[in-house]
């Protein structure tokens, strides 16, 4: 009897796996024709357009910037500069110094020649204590204003800069992140051409700068890290974006916006209570909640994605700090997939609750722990007796060339539309990558993947320190000082 239940539980399962891998293969399959034809019509939408045209228009949105800082002393100077000669006209830049241990604060008044002011705000969301509000006796900092509070994490410092901020739309940065000088411009014009359905929210390609040259805010020669785990991520970054994001914009299913690098209507964002500070994944937990709201109230929207490389950010390239980050992303997807729990499979949410959900669900969340089940099921196989090497052989070289196939795809792209990275050796480097990645590079992020599981099964919260090291300057060649950020 139990011999009978155990192996009918094993056909069972063979079904399940199987079914799993060749929905696998339909999925990556349908989202490379997508983000085709996405990438087809964005391309040709831009050869009419005039970005000069945006920034001087007297119809163009205002523009808060709101970046977040914490314990970055080192650097935070340049990052305001910067931000401050973006070329758009209405703007403010809002610092927001999250109970930074260093001088970050110290810095800023010194350099900005910032004075505590009385700044008249009604306080729509709820914080940790402001303890003062800086602007700039320097008529040309009239843009920039800096908040100091009590630290509350991410979340909450971006909640600080909305109750602060004026203008009709929110770009939440990282604030050491590198923006191209048209970045702005090129954000806000799905705000403007959309007439029959509310965009509320658009995000862009972050893209990878360790091993580039930096010269004044720009990023002036392209390169790929010298580091395997920094090549897996300029790839990896490349099937996100310019693939994944790109397919579901097309069906306007997109559940996540980079965190880094966001752009998002102030009075949807106020009207649904800002940032949830209970979450690791707060920015995917906005956007989530933010359609949730025009879902239930049946208004038209759209949720725009752009694949210009306009943001540029340093990644780890150290295994223990990129399985940290790894570790907080999934923790941060379960979260907010528990927390609207409603929307799955609920026709009453369109393509968010019948497609985006489920799939982030089966193939996101669940991703390394089905994965992990299926080697599992293969060795009890051969431990049985039962394991046939040609089904296994089969199956592999089917999913190993799909992996092949996709990440080439993505270097297409990137190279069709954007051709960044110039040097054939960056190239080559790119594609050996692609080679040997399932191999050394994927079994350690499904490990990590179990890991922010179990980790969430215990209750583990918070974000863990992220190490940088600088973008490297072109000028000199050498690297910033090593910098903590929360």
């Amino acid at each position: 009897m139990y011999s009978f239940l155990f192996y009918l539980i094993l056909e069972i399962l063979g079904v399940i796996f199987l079914v799993l891998s060749f929905s696998v293969i339909v999925v990556y399959l349908t989202v490379m024709i997508l983000s085709v034809l996405e990438m087809r019509d964005h391309l040709r939408k831009n050869r009419f357009i005039d970005f000069n045209d945006i920034i001087t228009s007297p119809i163009a949105p205002g523009v808060s910037i709101l970046a977040p800082a914490f314990n970055e002393g080192k650097s935070i100077v340049q990052n305001v500069k910067s931000l401050l000669s973006l070329h758009y006209g209405k703007t403010e830049v809002i610092i927001i110094n999250d109970g930074s241990r260093d001088d970050t604060l110290e810095r800023l008044i010194h350099a900005f020649e910032l004075k505590k002011t009385r700044f008249a705000y009604e306080e729509k969301i709820n914080t940790k204590t402001v303890r003062g509000i800086y602007k700039s006796k320097n008529r040309s900092y009239v843009k920039l204003i800096v908040i100091d509070k009590e630290n509350g994490g991410k979340a909450d410092a971006l909640n600080a800069g909305i109750n602060i901020s004026s203008l009709e739309i929110l770009a939440c940065i990282d604030v050491d992140c590198i923006l191209s000088q048209d970045a702005i411009s090129k954000m806000v014009r799905p705000f403007m051409e959309e007439t029959n359905r509310k965009v509320i929210a658009v995000g862009g390609v972050i893209g990878i700068a360790n091993n580039c040259d930096v010269t004044d805010g720009t990023v002036t020669t392209y390169r790929v890290p010298s580091s395997l785990f920094g090549r897996f991520q300029v790839i990896e970054y490349f099937r996100a974006f310019l693939m994944g994001r790109m397919a579901w914009t097309r069906i306007n299913g997109l559940m996540l916006i980079s965190g880094a690098f966001g752009f998002f209507k102030r009075e949807l964002v106020v009207e649904v209570g800002g940032y949830f500070t209970k979450t690791v994944g707060e920015d995917m937990e906005l956007v989530v909640r933010m359609r949730r709201y025009m879902e239930e109230r049946k208004i038209p929207y759209k949720v725009g994605f752009i694949p210009d490389p306009l943001c540029w950010t340093e990644v780890p390239e150290d295994e223990k700090t990129l399985s940290k980050q790894r570790n907080r992303w999934i923790r941060g997807s379960i979260e907010t997939l528990q927390l609207h729990q409603e929307i799955r499979l609920n026709p009453s949410y369109g393509v968010l609750g019948m497609l985006s959900y489920p799939y982030w669900s089966l193939f996101e969340k669940m991703a390394p722990v089905l994965e992990t089940l299926g080697m599992l099921y293969t060795l009890v196989l051969i431990v049985i007796g039962d394991f046939s090497a040609f089904y296994f052989i089969a199956i592999f070289l089917v999913m190993y060339l799909l992996t092949i196939l996709v990440s080439s795809f993505s270097i297409l792209y990137e190279q069709i539309a954007f051709n960044n990275y110039k040097d054939r050796k960056d190239l080559n480097r790119l594609i050996m990558t692609i080679l040997i990645e399932p191999f050394l590079v994927h079994p350690k992020v499904v490990w990590w993947g179990l890991r922010g599981h179990w980790d969430f099964i215990k209750g583990k919260g918070g974000w863990g320190q992220m190490i940088r090291h600088g973008f490297k300057k072109s000028e000199d060649k050498k690297n910033l000082e090593s910098t903590l950020t929360s």
